[in-house]
């Protein structure tokens, strides 16, 4: 079993800072690409960055130049650097991974964690 557990988030007010964290455990042979997508309330979830095993990112239009994606593998730990939080930033967080449990890349599935909440308010 493959687990994603986050961590981090909170108030802030606008313009503030938070870094969430997401640590893997369980059968992990390797991880592949991972993300942070996040749901605000009456909409649908969108992506906000993520990053290769080779460290290539990618973040969507809304959040580039605010936030910043990093992995420490020798943590199993995936970080959101977040600044300049702005209201329209609050949301659910959610941390994704594509996960191999085995050799075979046959074995890869996709797995979501809990997701942990970010209000951004005065």
């Amino acid at each position: 079993q493959v687990q994603l557990v986050e961590s981090g988030g909170g108030l802030v007010q606008p313009g503030g800072s938070l870094r969430l964290s997401c640590v893997n455990s369980g059968r992990i042979f390797r991880i592949n690409a991972m993300g942070w997508y996040r749901q605000a309330p009456g909409k649908e979830r969108e992506l906000v960055a993520t990053i290769t095993s080779g460290s290539r990112t990618n973040y969507a239009d809304s959040v580039k130049g605010r936030f910043t994606i990093s992995r420490d593998s020798a943590k199993n730990t995936l970080y959101l650097q977040m600044n300049s939080l702005k209201p329209e930033d609050t949301a659910v967080y959610y941390c994704n991974a594509d996960v191999l449990t085995t050799y075979f890349e046959s074995s890869v599935r996709n797995y979501w964690g809990q997701g942990t909440q970010v209000t951004v308010s005065s």
